[in-house]
This record gives structure tokens, sequence and C-alpha cells, in this order.
């Protein structure tokens, strides 16, 4: 079969793009000019059976999750499945819904396999695996419109922290949502374990039956979906500070529940212009300020 999977130096010469059908990742890492090399490579060899990989289990993985169902035999499908499987008891959800970082996860860990680096990131449009050595640090961008890239706010990560995992959902993005949150952006100690956890609490950012939100069956936008005839969120109208505040907090108690359960570190939830934040009592290691930035200082945008 002809390979599709493309890799390619970006002009600054800095960071390397993969591209295969739906997956896009934007990868930098740091350190020697030979182990960069050598990361670069082994990331273009491993992304390449990426799509085939999950194309032969796509059945199962869009199957709701269940403790007790069949499991995938895939290594990325399998993490996958690992990160839904604590929401499945109380809702609808399939692997799916960490696909992004649990590809991300896997590239990054593939070039760490062979190459020594001081920082590294594999960003799959905005869920993140992060590699960090002692005494490094990353600053991020938390995105407010997937659709019209701006920053609401930054965080800054140090290696001390646990954090390796950064994802960002909500129903402007690249996936279908359930809620009405611009962005949800989460931290975690693994992407797929935070991109599972963005899915959740965005699809709970929410206004059950309000007037102003237009939904449409998935499966009416894209047959294939996992979701299938469940209603997904395509436009969001005017709503009341009140309303604005009701479904942040409605987002942010499932953001507590999922934080006490130990699953993530820190959750950020947008909704027209508003932000609640949700983090550890001691988040050592995470600086998190919700308030605009220069882009020109962010090295990720999530």
């Amino acid at each position: 079969m002809k390979n599709r999977a493309q890799a390619t130096l970006l002009p600054d010469g800095r960071r390397l793009h993969l591209h295969d059908g739906p997956i896009d990742l934007i990868i930098e890492a740091f350190g020697t000019e030979s182990e960069i090399k050598k990361a670069y490579r082994v990331a273009a060899e491993r992304f390449e059976s990426v799509l085939d990989e999950l194309c032969r289990e796509l059945p199962l993985l869009r199957q709701s999750a269940t403790e007790n169902g069949p499991r995938p035999v895939g290594v990325i499908a399998m993490r996958m499945y690992d990160a839904v499987l604590p929401y499945c008891q109380q809702t609808f959800v399939t692997p799916m819904a960490a696909v992004a970082g649990s590809v991300a996860e896997e590239i990054l860990r593939s070039m760490m396999s062979v190459a020594t680096l001081s920082r590294a990131y594999v960003n799959n449009g905005g869920d993140i695996a992060l590699h960090l050595s002692t005494g490094e640090s990353f600053i991020v961008g938390m995105v407010e419109r997937p659709d019209e890239p701006s920053l609401f706010g930054t965080l800054r990560l140090d290696a001390a922290h646990a954090v390796r995992g950064i994802a960002t959902s909500g129903w402007r993005g690249r996936s279908f949502s359930l809620g009405i949150a611009d962005a949800v952006t989460v931290l975690a100690d693994r992407a797929s374990a935070a991109d599972a956890a963005a899915t959740i609490i965005a699809n709970n950012v929410d206004l059950p039956g309000h007037p102003s939100i237009v939904r449409i069956p998935a499966c009416e936008l894209d047959p294939d979906s996992d979701l299938g005839d469940r209603l997904v969120t395509r436009q969001v109208g005017e709503l009341s500070d009140g309303e604005i505040s009701d479904a942040l907090r409605a987002g942010a108690v499932i953001a507590r529940s999922i934080l006490s359960d130990g699953l993530i570190r820190a959750a950020a939830l947008r909704l027209h212009g508003s932000t609640s934040v949700i983090r550890e009592a001691t988040p050592s290691g995470i600086a998190l300020d919700a308030d605009p930035i220069q882009s020109s200082e962010v090295l990720i945008h999530a």
C-alpha cells in the first residue's frame, strides 16, 4: 500500500510537521542537533503506521466503552480505551474521545525511546504530550476559540510537576461536543487522560433546552460519527451573565469531581469571555494565568 504519511520540516527549521488523513502533528524537540534529528526520524517512522493501526479497530473504538466489554489490542487503541474507562459508568463515552492525546503520547514515547532531549512536545491539534527534563519548563497558550485562534491566558509548566499532557475541547473545535464551552483546557499526567477529561468536562458546560443553542444529530454532520444521533452543538447565541455562570458552574462540578478522583491536575473552562479555573489546592510547578498575554511569549498553543 502506498504510504500516505507526510513528514516535513517547517520553514523555521525547528519544528516537524507530520500529516496523514485526519491526523496533523506539530513536533518540536530541544537538545543537541544529532539527538533532535534522531528523535524526528523515529517520530516520522512510527507515524507511518498510526492511522492504519487505528482504522483496523475503528468499529470497536467507535462503540461506547464498558468495563467488561471487548478491549482493543493496538498500543494506541488500548491507551484510548484506558483513558475513557473511568467515565463509562456515568456517561456515554467512546475511546475516540481520547484519540488525539493518545496519538501525541505515542509519538512522543517513540522519540524519547531513542533520543536524549531537554524538552519536547507533540501537538495534535491542541492535544499535547510533553517531555521536560529536570529544571526545564514550558509556557503554553490557552486558545479561546479553536476556529479563530486567540489566547485568553497562559500556563507555565515546570518539570517538577507531574503534568505531561494538555488537551482542549469545545464546540468550536475539530470534534463534536454535546456542550457549549468555547474551550476547556485540561492538564493531566498524560495527554490521553487530559484528552478524555477535556471531552467530558466540555460536554457538561451546558444549558439544556436553551432556545439560543442550536443542536443537530451528529450523524447528520458525519454519518460515521461515534456519537450517532446524539445532539451536538452547532451554534450558541446570546447568553446572559447568569446563564454563562450557570453553564460554567455545571462544567466546574464535573471538573472538581474528576480532579478529586486524581484523573487531572487542573482545568480552565471558557465561555463567552468568562473563565472558571479548577485546580489542585497546592499546584506546585503550575502557574496558570487566565489574563490576556502576548502570543510571542508562548511556545505551544493548546
